[in-house]
């Protein structure tokens, strides 16, 4: 599945993975179609191949403080700009407004102790069939919209329906829903054209409910809504936080809803601790790591190895009124990356792709800008156990072995790894083999330049960029580019350039990332898989088509245990890797945050949950008295 809306934070995204076998539920009910029909099965959570850690009733979740005080500020960065409130359109128009998610509630919520495991929220209650065909959520009989009206099972459907037309990844993601309906008060029940796809209920669950008869509703000045359309007026919300105040692409403001309806739900409890969230934006992140050393922000997540290496040096960390903190990654794998836009005739060789890889001097790079912080990346899963590794064995190669003549050979026999340089003999060897892999693709070099031996096209490479932060990083691989003969330029654009352009793959080359939950399923055809491949907005960026891939994907999908659903992600991630659709970059396995020392935490934190900030903290006045007042 994707990344939760709200738990990662830079990815992306936590993918939380799919519905469960038979769990423990909350009792039978009657059959909504007919008495003599066989009684449901309601489930309080849904879990992939395995059992619930809570069990019915449950009080709260144990990494939680129940007695976390409420109160308090918490400012947070956003990089670049915002012109949109609308979630539903918010992958393929404007630019979203960091935090909106807060607003909403979702059927169900994850839990951050157990691996693809969701409870009810707006729902209490969820009932599927043994095959996986269908799945039913019943709502809660209190949950409300800040306006007081109640969320309805017509508020789901029009949701669904809304996300469905105009997200292109849930459109993906909801495509194998043939129907939504309701089928009770309070229950909704969504009917899917295959058997076995045993996380669509989950996917389902992570809906975020919109409220229909404000979206039907007129604003203030007598216009009619459209949920096709960016919009810049604070939404209804059902959630525990609300729009209290925003600067149209500078900063957002939100309040706790002090009669929220779910304050006292256990999926709550001990949560949304702060009375304010408050997001600033800046233009990159250069200015936002000098509007957090001046007090103007108290939360910062550090992406640069450089800077925090060398930046953090500043009186408020030697006094330790900062607070520099690592939080390991256990939730997720990752692939960052140079990707290639497989659209475009010059990159569909894959050996022209290889060749841009021996060009690449990781060793060097991380000695020099990153302090030889990073190991690279050598899997679409890295930092996980479903990353392939040595030569398929077991029920991976029997996977395998149904896709053997549309697969690269190196498949079955090769391990896969990344040329190695580091050192002068290295590099020129590196380059050696970046030449003969351009010749075999056909491609030869004139005048110190790479031409097409057919179409005389020169070899011309636009890397872009959404931050100037990273234009170090392209400049150190551009000069052994330029080595073997590619033209290579560096384009930084605006948030919302940068965006329209991704989104309609007018690029040659972007610096990607699809981060990786511990239970891949749907969420895999959107990245990956052929019909995404067009799909304005998708994040298959790459433009991948490719069958064997895609039944790959199937098998993922429909993995029936846990040991087939890793054997076929390895199987996976081994294809993708041997086409070489992308230059993998690098990883470091931690979080690195500063603080000002203003807030607590439980102890121990969510496994899964990174640092579980600003979600299960809260605000420690005694702390934020020795920290020294704002600016």
């Amino acid at each position: 599945m994707s990344l939760s809306r709200r738990t990662l934070i830079r990815a992306g995204a936590l993918a939380l993975a799919a519905p469960a076998a038979v769990l423990e539920g909350l009792g039978n009910h009657k059959a909504l179609a007919q008495s003599s029909a066989p009684a449901q099965t309601w489930r309080h959570g849904l879990s992939l191949f395995g059992e619930l850690k809570y069990p019915a009733g449950f009080k709260n979740f144990d990494y939680v403080n129940p007695k976390a005080p409420r109160g308090g500020v918490v400012r947070q960065v956003a990089i670049g700009t915002f012109d949109n409130f609308n979630l539903v359109v918010g992958r393929v128009k404007g630019s979203m407004a960091a935090g909106i998610a807060s607003i909403y509630d979702t059927l169900m919520a994850s839990s951050l102790d157990e691996v693809s495991t969701e409870y009810g929220l707006l729902a209490e209650s969820v009932s599927h069939p043994d095959d996986f065909s269908s799945c039913t959520y019943r709502l809660r009989a209190q949950a409300r919209w800040h306006d007081g009206k109640p969320v309805t099972a017509d508020d789901v459907i029009f949701s669904f329906e809304a996300f469905r037309k105009h997200d292109p990844q849930l459109s993906a993601y909801y495509r194998h829903v043939v129907k939504a309906e309701k089928t009770g008060e309070r229950d909704i029940t969504f009917t899917f054209d295959q058997a076995g796809n045993r996380e669509l209920p989950q996917i389902i669950g992570q809906l975020n409910v919109l409220p229909k008869h404000w979206w039907e509703g007129k604003d203030e000045q007598g216009r009619q809504r459209d949920i096709s359309q960016t919009m810049i007026e604070p939404p209804l919300g059902s959630g525990a936080y609300r729009v209290k105040a925003f600067v149209a692409g500078r900063s957002v403001y939100y309040e706790r809803v002090p009669d929220y309806w779910g304050n006292d739900i256990n999926v709550n409890v001990g949560t949304n601790n702060f009375d304010e969230l408050r997001y600033e934006y800046f233009r990159d992140s250069t200015v936002a790591l000098e509007a957090f050393k001046a007090d103007t922000l108290d939360w910062r997540y550090e992406n640069s190895a450089k800077d925090w290496a060398t930046a953090y040096d500043f009186p408020a960390v030697r006094d330790k009124r900062v607070v520099l903190e690592e939080f390991d990654i256990r939730n997720f794998g990752i692939m960052q990356c140079f990707a290639f836009n497989t659209r475009r005739d010059k990159f569909k060789d894959p050996r022209v792709r290889r060749a841009f890889n021996y060009a690449f001097d990781f060793e060097e790079m991380n000695k020099q800008i990153f302090f030889g912080q990073y190991r690279r990346i050598n899997s679409y899963f890295e930092g996980t156990e479903l990353a392939s590794s040595g030569l398929p064995e077991g029920q991976e190669l029997d996977i395998l072995q149904t896709v053997k003549d549309k697969v690269p050979p190196e498949v079955f026999t090769t391990v896969f790894s990344n040329p190695k340089a580091g050192d002068a003999a290295a590099v020129r060897r590196n380059m050696r083999e970046a030449l003969r892999l351009f010749r075999e693709a056909g491609w030869e070099v004139r005048e110190h330049k790479l031409f097409n031996i057919k179409t005389g096209e020169k070899m011309t490479v636009e890397v872009l960029l959404s931050q100037p932060t990273f234009e170090r990083i392209v400049s150190f691989w551009k000069p052994l580019l330029e080595r073997v003969g590619v033209d290579v330029s560096i384009r930084v654009v605006d948030a919302t350039q940068y965006e329209n352009r991704q989104r309609n793959w007018d690029f040659d080359v972007i610096l990607a990332s699809w981060g990786q939950s511990l239970s891949p399923g749907n969420e895999q055809r959107g990245y990956w898989g052929s019909k995404a491949a067009d799909q304005v907005g998708s994040r298959n960026y790459v433009g991948i088509r490719d069958a064997a891939i895609d039944t790959l994907i199937d098998r993922v999908v429909f993995a029936k245990n846990r040991a087939e659903l890793i054997a076929s992600t390895r199987a996976l991630d081994r294809v993708l890797l041997w086409h070489h659709f992308v230059v993998p970059q690098w990883t470091y396995g931690k979080v690195r945050t500063a603080r000002w020392d203003r807030f607590a935490r439980p102890d121990p934190l969510p496994k899964y949950g990174l640092s579980g900030f600003p979600t299960v903290w809260w605000w420690d006045a005694q702390k934020a008295a020795k920290a020294g007042s704002r600016s």
